[in-house]
């Protein structure tokens, strides 16, 4: 959005009644009011011309289930039938590696596809199913081109998202012990600029994985304590320990009515290097890859510039 308006375009965003709008103040956008899966939004999209599809309901607990795929997956058909109705010119949807699934032992890139019913929890299987409604519409003849983000790192993460939850703890000194897991870290302003450039250059029908390095949790965690000062957790931990407490969190205390802290999809998620390869996007369409390291000091001094630690 920032990005769009520094480039001299004109935005019209769809906020939930209510959103929290911290990231929105100061900025010259329309805003109009509604839901994803709302009847009326071909009115909101009038006058239009492209459309970032880019949100989603994001959550591993089981409880959330419905939600998942009512959000990601009718609203994303829903919202893609509201872009054909009002005939808008071309879509970029914001898909994720989620979608994707991990490939045992190498970078998955956008050839591979995992079985869904070997995807991890309904968040991963819903955007999976949100990504099929995308391919339908291009067989109905809409122009959409879709994006697989990995992991944004970055300022700016209001809410936090995982990522930089992870991040937040590890200032707060509330990791003393880490899961041996990998990701694909990209900066949040990479991520940004790829949305541009494949309303650019995308082809229609085709995805896009916007990454940049695979890193290891450990790997993340020890760039930290450099450009922090602060100490790196002390050492792994075996995976039966969180996993121990995210089922004891789920099936009993959630069944009690009380708040889980861990959740078990989440923990499955982790035993995995979730690594993929950008190159489709960095070669076609000239994806940027900021340093890693500046994305997460920039994570950070955002954090401690607005009091998300002391």
């Amino acid at each position: 959005m920032r990005l769009l308006l520094s480039e001299g375009h004109q935005v019209r965003v769809l906020v939930r009644p209510h959103s929290d709008l911290t990231n929105l103040v100061g900025l010259e956008v329309e805003q109009v009011t509604g839901q994803l899966t709302d009847d009326n939004l071909s009115q909101k999209l009038q006058g239009c011309q492209v459309l970032f599809h880019v949100a989603a309901h994001y959550s591993l607990w089981r409880a959330d289930r419905d939600q998942l795929y009512e959000s990601n997956v009718v609203g994303t058909r829903n919202v893609l039938q509201a872009a054909r109705d009002v005939g808008i010119e071309r879509t970029v949807y914001t898909s994720s590696v989620a979608a994707i699934g991990v490939q045992s032992g190498e970078s998955a890139n956008e050839t591979y596809q995992s079985p869904v019913e070997r995807l991890i929890g309904d968040y991963k299987k819903s955007k999976y199913w949100a990504e099929q409604e995308a391919h339908k519409a291009v067989q109905l003849g809409q122009d959409i081109v879709i994006v697989n983000p990995s992991t944004p790192i970055g300022p700016w993460d209001i809410k936090p998202t995982p990522t930089g939850d992870m991040i937040l703890r590890f200032l707060r000194r509330q990791m003393p012990f880490y899961l041996n897991t990998g990701l694909n870290v990209i900066h949040v302003q990479d991520v940004a600029k790829g949305h541009l450039l494949a309303l650019e250059k995308g082809k229609t029908g085709e995805r896009y994985i916007l990454g940049n390095q695979n890193m290891t949790l450990k790997q993340i965690l020890d760039m930290l304590a450099e450009l922090t000062g602060l100490s790196a957790p002390r050492g792994e931990i075996p995976a039966w320990v969180p996993l121990t407490t995210a089922w004891f969190d789920e099936v009993i205390l959630a069944s009690l009515g009380k708040t889980p802290s861990v959740p078990l999809a989440g923990v499955h998620m982790a035993k995995q290097m979730m690594f993929y390869d950008p190159a489709k996007a960095v070669q076609n369409l000239e994806l940027p890859q900021t340093s890693i390291r500046l994305a997460l000091q920039e994570a950070v001094d955002w954090f401690v510039h607005n009091n998300y630690v002391p």
